[in-house]
């Protein structure tokens, strides 16, 4: 290879890095836009004390506060919620959604 086709390849390789660097911000700052639009909802939906229970629980299960979030703004923009939920609401909505601890008991012979 000549010097003049390595370095029409070091530019192009220079290139695709840019590009690839340009969409993963761009993503990142979707993923960002998303989760301030998922905030804000969730400041309407909830009292600040079910917001602090349900940020308890994103703490210990992160999957199921994801869940709950989900399916809250759904029942909102549905406009299935009319007011906002509170504590003891989000309370009883965890106890469904949560799954059922097993009791596990170990005997010896």
């Amino acid at each position: 290879m000549s010097d003049a086709e390595l370095e029409e390849l070091r530019r192009r390789k220079i290139a695709e890095i840019q590009r690839q660097r340009d969409q993963q911000a761009m993503a990142e700052e979707q993923s960002k836009q998303m989760e301030a639009n998922r905030q804000a909802i969730m400041r309407q939906i909830l009292t600040p004390e079910a917001r602090q229970r349900l940020g308890t629980v994103k703490i210990a299960y992160p999957d199921l506060a994801m869940a709950v979030e989900d399916q809250l703004i759904r029942l909102a923009q549905s406009g299935r919620i009319d007011r906002q939920v509170d504590d003891a609401t989000l309370r009883q909505i965890l106890r469904k959604v949560a799954p059922q601890k097993r009791e596990i008991s170990i005997e010896r012979k």
